[in-house]
């Protein structure tokens, strides 16, 4: 039987951490947490479970990812963040793949609560992420802060039954905080990348995810809450690319 390393970046989660926590107790062998110097309660959480916890600060969601993957005792891992935790049944589908571990990584749905609510459709569910994995067979990419986990080899993935829960924001006032602190990030990303922004991009693509994500994604379904997700969606991609243009303006 395989030994899994749960690795977590924190940044003051006393709010989730011991859901997320308690919900690795059976699956984990190991559980290592890189905290970015955070100023709650987190680290005093950390030691009531005997979590092995590194103090880093920030590099960039990433960058802070695959450090946390090097601090690991064992070759397979299970990546959270502080407001991630396993549901029971995909905890129960961990522990029947520690005996028959076969791809190189491992596809789970991810189910969002948005302001209590557990949302269903839009962008946000099935939200899928790879989150299990052999250690140097993949690695963090992406682009700040969206960044995702990619195995070298595409075809040695599978696929693990049970929702990772994830508790996003618990108003609409911290959504609106989000969407400006990672469209900056974004925008500052892209034009690290070289990629530009333009009056076309800045109407197209805002419109084009508002549009994708409550219709075509059934987003309404959600009712108010899948409104406010997808007037967002327009929100987060519309300031991204303005502020992407803002940058460009400055530069000249």
């Amino acid at each position: 039987m395989i030994q899994i390393s749960a690795v977590i970046i924190t940044f003051n989660e006393e709010e989730h951490l011991e859901k997320c926590l308690s919900s690795l107790q059976l699956v984990a062998d190991e559980i290592v947490v890189v905290d970015s110097h955070s100023t709650d309660q987190t680290a005093n959480i950390c030691k009531k479970y005997g979590v092995k916890l590194i103090l880093q600060k920030f590099l960039g969601y990433k960058e802070q990812k695959n450090f946390a993957i090097s601090q690991a005792s064992y070759d397979y891992i299970l990546s959270l963040d502080g407001d991630e935790a396993l549901s029971p049944e995909l905890e129960e589908s961990i522990l029947k793949l520690k005996s028959n571990w076969i791809h190189d990584g491992y596809v789970m749905n991810r189910r969002n609560n948005f302001y209590g609510q557990w949302i269903n459709h839009s962008n946000w569910y099935p939200d899928k992420k790879l989150r299990l994995f052999k250690k140097g067979k993949g690695e963090w990419r992406g682009i700040n802060p969206h960044d995702s986990y990619e195995v070298y080899n595409p075809k040695s993935k599978g696929w693990v039954k049970g929702d990772l829960l994830h508790w996003v924001f618990r108003d609409y006032a911290e959504h609106n905080q989000k969407i400006d602190k990672f469209s900056s990030i974004s925008a500052a990303s892209y034009h690290e990348l070289g990629i530009r922004s333009s009056i076309f991009k800045i109407i197209y693509r805002p419109s084009w995810a508002f549009l994708k994500s409550y219709i075509f994604k059934r987003g309404f379904l959600d009712g108010l809450n899948g409104l406010v997700i997808c007037i967002q969606a327009f929100n987060l991609t519309f300031f991204k690319y303005l502020k992407l243009y803002e940058i460009q303006q400055k530069k000249h």
